[in-house]
């Protein structure tokens, strides 16, 4: 499957934001885009025509695929499903998107980032109520518990991870217990609690051209 490979730091610095893609590597002055706060690449300083409202709409798509680390198909089948759903589309697009399991493995502390909490995912190391899950684009609900494997639970990144969450806060769809490495989803993500700056409605408005 195809993925992005690259530095994800050359992300952030496209978008002109920071995307917290590196965990706390982000909250630091190593962050790339405190020291090159300029889109990548020999001509990033140089002078850059304006924007059509077309390419706004695409950026702010573009910008929230790399927020969650979703490829282009996935996102539109998500797209679809948040269409299909009763009330504004593009709130329930990124309540799908928070929902993936991945990104709840991340808002649990598990993992430092999303990247992070996709690879730990995929290794194996995280369980669905009791049961190994690996696919990290799996939708969680109401009443299903996320826990780390009993082998993992001394793994160096979920410890690491674990603390600078508690240090943040956790979001308030998540129970976490920190003791026995557990989650458990006990609501539905709200819009307030999402601090990065995304505006949906511009994805609506290039997904109905």
């Amino acid at each position: 499957m195809a993925r992005y490979l690259g530095s994800v730091c050359r992300q952030c610095r496209r978008e002109g934001i920071k995307l917290f893609l590196k965990g706390d590597r982000c909250y630091t002055d190593k962050c790339a885009i405190e020291k090159r706060a300029y889109p990548p690449g020999m001509h990033g300083t140089s002078f850059r025509r304006k924007v059509s409202e077309f390419g706004i709409q695409l950026r702010e798509k573009q910008k929230v695929k790399r927020i969650y680390g979703v490829l282009e198909k996935q996102f539109r089948r998500l797209f679809a499903e948040a269409a299909r759903r009763k009330g504004m589309t593009g709130e329930n697009l990124l309540k799908l998107l928070e929902l993936r399991l991945d990104n709840a493995v991340f808002r649990a502390g598990f993992g430092s980032s999303r990247n992070e909490a996709r690879q730990l995912v995929r290794h194996g190391h995280i369980l669905l109520n009791g049961k190994k899950a690996t696919i990290p684009s799996m939708t969680v609900r109401v009443d299903d518990v996320l826990s780390v494997r009993e082998k993992s639970q001394k793994h160096p990144q979920v410890i690491s991870a674990l603390e600078a969450a508690l240090r943040k806060g956790s979001t308030s769809w998540l129970e976490v217990d920190a003791k026995s490495l557990t989650a458990k989803v006990v609501g539905e993500p709200k819009r307030e609690e999402l601090t990065l700056p995304m505006q949906e409605q511009l994805i609506v408005e290039l997904y109905s051209r």
